[in-house]
């Protein structure tokens, strides 16, 4: 069993930052991704970033230069910069952990974030 919990969304002005927290517990030794989707209403579910456990990164188009992602290993912690926020970036973030046949199988509550115009 793995335990994702997330939290620090809420609702911020364009240009705003934000920092979302996913605290990990449990089975998750046999993770090797960490990453943060999004979900907009009418819209496809985007991953919006993702770090490996050997620290590799990568990002989406539409939040490169502006999210950065994070880990803290010894408290089985992720992070989600977000700066220059757009109010595009509205959605509910959700933490989430890639295991075996890297299927993204392991997924935290998610986190409201709203950015006003």
């Amino acid at each position: 069993q793995v335990q994702l919990v997330e939290s620090g969304g809420g609702s911020v002005q364009a240009g705003g930052s934000l920092r979302l927290s996913c605290v990990a517990s449990g089975d998750i030794f046999n993770i090797d991704a960490w990453g943060w989707y999004r979900w907009a209403s009418g819209k496809q579910r985007e991953l919006v970033a993702a770090v490996t456990v050997g620290g590799d990164t990568n990002y989406a188009d539409s939040v490169k230069g502006r999210f950065t992602i994070s880990r803290d290993v010894a408290k089985n912690t992720l992070y989600l910069q977000m700066d220059s926020l757009k109010p595009e970036d509205t959605a509910v973030y959700y933490c989430a952990g890639r295991g075996l046949a890297n299927h993204w199988g392991y997924w935290g509550q998610g986190t409201q974030v709203t950015v006003s115009s």
